[in-house]
Formats: structure tokens, sequence, C-alpha cells
């Protein structure tokens, strides 16, 4: 019994060429992590260095010379906190809007028994790879009279069809079909089978569509600065834009004057990515524990 045990235990035991194999993967992944990590970690110590170490190339390992004269510079502005605002309105009504379209319709694309089941898909499927272009765009927006409204930013946001894609999957591999026979069984409708089992059992799945549909929004500008006219209705993307395109304009004034503009514009090019960047950062370990699971479900399961 004892030998058997001791063979058991030799077996398990890595050999060399498995040794070598950890070194260089651990390698490997340690070389991937410093060339995704790094650029983020000089974004922060360039944006708290006085620009003139930053553009010397003095900032490398740690902040050289801390200021916080960027920050101070953009959070005096009232258009920053206006920004802010309408950022935070936009992309909650996004959100909002988007899994009330998003979930539904992925759950009844994921579903064998769909009427025009084929058509739908075509339909859908059909603006992932064709559209009609930025003119035609604005020309359906001018049409409906949503320009210079919120809705011209929060109307095309609320259904990604790549979105809609994963949503169905992971209902198709996620929701076993005998849990939905037994609540036909019991005398469940399709509204009490969506509402009191679907919607429960897909909290990975709506955690992650939440995510992503707040990221693209909150990161979105382009529709903004087509479709808005009066500023006071910019989100922050855009008022961050319009910063740095005046703190970088050099026309006029002595050297002294562009060489200072030109200091504020590499710095506040810094703070704007901190500045924007951190909300999604402080929302993502609350959908953490969902993210994985809701992203990777659909492909493991069978």
């Amino acid at each position: 019994m004892e030998k058997m045990q001791l063979k058991k235990k030799n077996a398990l035991r890595d050999t060399k060429g498995d040794v070598v194999f950890y070194i260089i993967n651990g390698f490997f992944l340690a070389l991937v992590a410093l060339i995704i990590i790094y650029p983020l970690y000089f974004i922060v110590i360039a944006a708290i260095s006085e620009p003139e170490a930053v553009l010397a190339g003095e900032v490398f390992l740690y902040p050289v010379r801390i200021t916080m004269d960027g920050f101070a510079k953009i959070m005096e502005r009232e258009d920053v906190w206006r920004g802010y605002l309408n950022t935070i309105i936009y992309t909650a009504l996004t959100v909002v809007l988007s899994l009330i379209v998003t979930i539904p319709a992925g759950w009844a694309l994921s579903r064998k028994t769909l009427p025009g089941k084929k058509i739908f898909m075509i339909y859908f499927i059909i603006p992932m790879f064709f559209g009609g272009g930025l003119i035609p765009f604005y020309n359906v927006m001018s049409s409906l009279e949503l320009v210079n409204t919120i809705w011209a930013i929060i109307l095309p946001s609320i259904l990604s069809v790549w979105n809609l894609f994963m949503t169905k999957t992971f209902f198709e591999s996620s929701i076993p079909s005998g849990l939905i026979e037994a609540a036909k069984i019991d005398g469940a409708g399709q509204f009490r089978i969506f509402f009191s089992l679907v919607i429960p059992l897909s909290k990975a799945v709506i955690a992650v569509m939440a995510l992503y549909y707040a990221v693209g929004q909150w990161n979105s500008y382009f529709n903004a600065m087509i479709f808005l006219q009066d500023e006071k209705m910019y989100p922050l993307q855009l008022v961050l834009k319009e910063i740095l395109i005046a703190s970088e304009s050099t026309v006029g004034g002595s050297g002294e004057t562009i060489l200072e503009q030109f200091r504020l514009a590499n710095q506040l090019k810094y703070v704007s990515v901190i500045v924007s960047s951190v909300p999604v950062l402080l929302l993502y370990p609350f959908v953490q524990k969902y993210f994985a699971q809701g992203v990777m479900i659909g492909s493991l399961k069978e």
C-alpha cells in the first residue's frame, strides 16, 4: 500500500520539462503584465510630475518634483464638473435602457421556438458589417428632431449587436431547458418564467452587459461632437478634448507664453486620462466577481 502511494506521488511530481515550461511561461506572463501596467503607471507619475521633467525624459520609474497643478487647473473649471454630471446621466440612462432592450431580446433569440428566428438573426447581423455612413446617420437624427438633445447620445448606444449575441449565447448555454419545462408544467407563463426564473439566474451576464455599456458610453465622445451644439450638454470626454485643444493653441503671444502653454498641454494630457478613467476603475471591483463568469460561461458550458 505504501509503495502504491509512493508511486502515485512520484507520478505527480513535475518533470524537468514542466519546470522549464513554468519558468518560461511565468517570464512571458510577467513581461506581458509589465507591458500593460507600465504605461498606466507612467501616466500617473507623469500627471503629478513637473512638465519640464516629463519633457526632459527624467520621469521614468518615479515622479519628479511632485506637483498637483494639472489636477488643480482641471478641477477648478466649472465645465469639467458639468461634463461629469452630463456623462453620469448619459451613462446611467444608457445602461438602464440597454439592459431593458438587450436582456429580453437575447432571451427571445435564444429560444428555438421563436417565430421567424432566422429572419431576426439576419436582421441583427447585417448592421455588424454594413453601415449607412455619417451623413445618412445625421440626416436620420435630424429628421427625428434629436439633434442637440440627450437622446442623440443615448438612443444610438442602447443596443450593441455583439452584446446581444453574447447574451443570447449565455441564455442558450446557462439556462437548463428542463428548468423551463418544469416551470411550464407548474403553470408559469412566459413573462413569469422570464422575470421569476431567468432574471435571477442571469446576474452574471446582466452585470457584464451593464459594465460594457457603461464603459462604452463613458468613453464616447464622437456622437456628442457631431450632434450636440450646446456646450452645457457636452459629456466629460468632449469637455476634456476642448480643454486640450485650447491649451495646445499657440497662436500669438511671446515665446515664453507658447512654451508655458506647451508644458500645460503636456501635463493636462496625462491628467485628463486619470480624471476620465477613475470612475470606471472604481466601478469595476463591484462587478468583477461576475465578469469572468458572465463572459466565459457561455463558451465553456455545453
